[in-house]
Order: structure tokens, then sequence, then C-alpha cells
């Protein structure tokens, strides 16, 4: 039985293509970069930074990669970390789908929020609607796809990792990830892709309005 709804954030609760949109406005070669694109080259960045590194130091690594993998000056690495870092906050905005579901789902369930990210709940507006908040890069916590980084989330959760419904966006570092930890896992697939071989979500969802329904229905975990 689920106890416990925990939630990544960018663009699972946090739409960042507001933010993305003035980064590509720096260059016509931008223009298909997706957010899941940034967020892979800043996982793959990560790997050669010395351990520690800050949030801040891995996104302009990713950034960097971004650039070369694109084939772009590199000239252009100080405008789009000003852009991203000067603006992303007042850009960004809320899905219109989180403040009722988190709502809904408070009735029966305890909140949590475990990201990558540097988005803190606070500077998304999101303040005091969680009862624990899981962040990577802080107090030694690796990021995610590690699986230390949710055993980080079954710690601050109390409960049991079977009792934990992780929801995320990612298949590679949500949903997979959260799965090898003994979580269940639902993916939000918010441009209605489909899911893709390969992977076996504990549940699929469009979007977070549906995750009451879907909670009561989960089905049993293998024992």
């Amino acid at each position: 039985m689920v106890r416990v709804v925990a939630f990544d954030v960018d663009g699972t609760l946090v739409d960042l293509m507001p933010a993305l949109a003035e980064l590509r406005r720096l260059t016509r070669a931008a223009e298909t970069l997706t957010v899941a694109d940034l967020q892979h080259d800043c996982i793959h960045a990560e790997a050669w930074l010395p351990a520690g590194s800050s949030v801040t130091e891995i996104r302009r690594a990713g950034f960097d990669r971004t650039l070369r993998r694109l084939g772009l000056d590199r000239a252009l690495l100080d405008p789009v970390c000003d852009v991203f870092f000067d603006r992303r906050f007042s850009l960004m905005r809320l899905y219109d789908d989180v403040r009722p579901a988190l709502a809904a789902l408070r009735r029966s369930y305890t909140l949590g929020l475990g990201t990558n990210g540097n988005s803190h709940a606070a500077r998304c507006g999101l303040s005091g609607e969680f009862a624990f908040e899981v962040y990577a890069h802080v107090d030694g916590v690796p990021a995610k796809p590690h699986p230390d980084f949710f055993s980080r989330l079954v710690s601050a959760a109390g409960v049991e990792p079977t009792e934990i419904a992780y929801v995320g966006d990612s298949l590679d570092h949500d949903v997979a990830p959260a799965q090898s930890a003994g979580l269940r896992a639902i993916w939000l697939d918010r441009t209605g892709n489909g899911l893709p071989p390969g992977y076996e979500p504990d549940a699929v969802v469009r979007s977070l309005t549906y995750l009451p329904m879907v909670l009561t229905h989960l089905p049993l975990p293998a024992v």
C-alpha cells in the first residue's frame, strides 16, 4: 500500500520551457534542444567533475557539453549561463495541474520531493507543500540515477521503499532507478509520446490530475 508520494521537479512540477525558449533566442542552432537534452548533458558532464562540485558548476559544465555537441562557439557559454541562472526562476512556471493534484493527494498521502536540480521548493513557489525534501549535491546526496539518492529518499520518507510512489518525467533517471531501489514508479508522459520498449513503470499518466485515481489502482508489488 502506498503511503508516500514523492516528486521529481524539473519537467514534472516545473515547466522549464520558457527558460529554454530564452536560450534558443541566443542561437538558431539551439532550436531543436529539449529540456531532456540539457539534463542528459549535465549528467554526462558531471561524471568528469570533481566529487562535491556544486549544482552551478555541474550545470555550467552541462551547457559547455551542449555547445560542443552542437558545434557552437564556446563564447556563448557565459551568455547561456547568464540567461539560465539569472532568469530561470523568473521565467519558469508550475504546470497547471500541480497545485490541484498536491491538494487532492495530501488528503491521503504524505508528500515529498526529490530532485537533482537547483529547483528548491521555496524558489518554485512550493514552500510548505512537502513533508520532506531531498536535493542532490546537498549533504553528500548523489545525483539520480545513483541508488544512494533513492536510499536517502526512503530514509527521509520514513517508510518502506514499496510504500513510496516516485513520480517523474524521465524513464532513465526517475522510473528505472526508483524501481531498482524498490520504490513504485509512475512515469509522467506530458508529451504523450508513449512508452518506449524496455521500460515497465508501475503506471503511466499524462497529467498529475490522474494521480489520485491511479494510485488507488496500483498493482501489488512483486514478492
